[in-house]
C-alpha cells in the first residue's frame, strides 16, 4: 500500500485546485483537436503548447513504468480503440470512426491534476458511442460514492455495477489512485471488486484527493501489455473507453477539480 497524503493545509487544496485547473485546460485542448486526419503526436504537439501557455509542467514525460522500460516519452497518452491505456503518440493517423482516449496531467506549483476523456473521431458506430457513454457513466456512479464515511470499495462497487449491469466488462489490473505531490499515490482506486487491494477497506477522509478513472470494455475485461512496455490493449480486440477526474473529499461532497 503506498502512502497516502491527506491535505491538511490550505495552501495544499489551493495548489491541487490550479493544478485541476490546468489540467482541464489541456484535456480540452487535446481533445478538440481530435480528428479524422490528424497524428496522434499532433495531439502531443497541441499538449506541450498548451502546457507552454499557462505555465504547467507535463506530469507524464518521463514517468517510470516497468524498470526494464524506458520512462514515458511524451505528454499524453493517446489511445485508440482497443488500445486501454498508455497509448504513445507518434504518427499513427486517427482515422473516421475511432474512439480515441486522451489522458493528461498537469504539474503546478509541484502538485499534479490527472483526467481523461473518450471522444469520437467523427461519426462512430452505436455500440462504440453506447460504450463512450457508459464509461463516463461509471465515473459518476462512483463519484456518488466518494463521500466522507464511505470506503474505496464503495466507490469500485458502484463503477463495476453499472458498468455490468450495462453489459460491459472492467479492465483489472489497473486503477485509479491518489495524487498530489506524486501523479501517483495511496490508496489505488480500484474499479471493481474482482481483485482484491488492501485499499479497498480505506476510508474517505475529509483532505484525500484520488483520481477515479473507469477502463471499460465492450468484450473482455482481458488485456494485454505491447511490446514498448506501455500500451495496454484488449487481448480480444474489442473496444475500450477511459474516463477520469481528480477530485478532492470535502465534508459537503465531492469537489471535481479537473472539471
Amino acid at each position: 500500500m503506498e502512502e497516502i497524503h491527506v491535505k491538511s493545509k490550505h495552501w495544499e487544496i489551493e495548489r491541487m485546485r490550479r493544478a485541476g485547473a490546468a489540467t482541464a485546460v489541456v484535456r480540452k485542448a487535446a481533445a478538440a483537436a481530435v480528428a479524422p486526419g490528424v497524428t496522434t503526436a499532433e495531439i502531443n504537439g497541441v499538449v506541450e503548447k498548451t502546457l507552454k501557455e499557462i505555465g504547467a509542467k507535463a506530469s507524464f514525460l518521463h514517468q517510470i513504468g516497468y524498470p526494464e522500460y524506458p520512462p514515458y516519452p511524451a505528454s499524453v497518452c493517446v489511445s485508440i480503440n482497443d488500445e486501454v491505456i498508455h497509448g504513445i503518440p507518434g504518427p499513427r493517423v486517427i482515422c473516421e470512426g475511432d474512439i480515441v482516449k486522451i489522458d493528461v496531467g498537469a504539474e503546478v506549483e509541484g502538485f499534479h491534476g490527472d483526467s481523461a476523456v473518450t471522444v469520437a473521431a467523427g461519426s462512430v458506430s452505436k455500440e462504440a458511442q453506447r460504450l463512450i457513454d457508459v464509461t463516463r457513466e461509471c465515473f459518476f456512479k462512483g463519484l456518488e460514492k466518494a463521500v466522507v464515511g464511505n470506503r474505496i470499495r464503495d466507490i469500485s462497487a458502484a463503477v463495476a455495477r453499472h458498468a455490468e449491469s450495462a453489459g460491459c466488462s472492467v479492465v483489472r489490473g489497473y486503477t485509479g489512485h491518489g495524487i498530489g505531490r506524486e501523479l501517483h499515490e495511496g490508496p489505488s482506486v480500484p474499479n471493481s471488486l474482482h481483485e482484491f487491494f488492501p485499499d479497498l477497506d480505506v476510508l474517505l477522509v475529509p483532505g484525500m484527493t484520488i483520481c477515479i478513472e473507469p477502463m471499460i470494455n465492450l468484450g473482455s475485461h482481458r488485456i494485454r501489455l505491447m511490446p514498448d512496455g506501455w500500451t495496454v490493449r484488449t487481448r480480444d480486440k474489442s473496444l475500450s473507453a477511459h474516463y477520469e477526474h481528480t477530485l478532492l473529499i470535502t465534508d459537503s461532497g465531492p469537489e471535481l477539480l479537473t472539471e
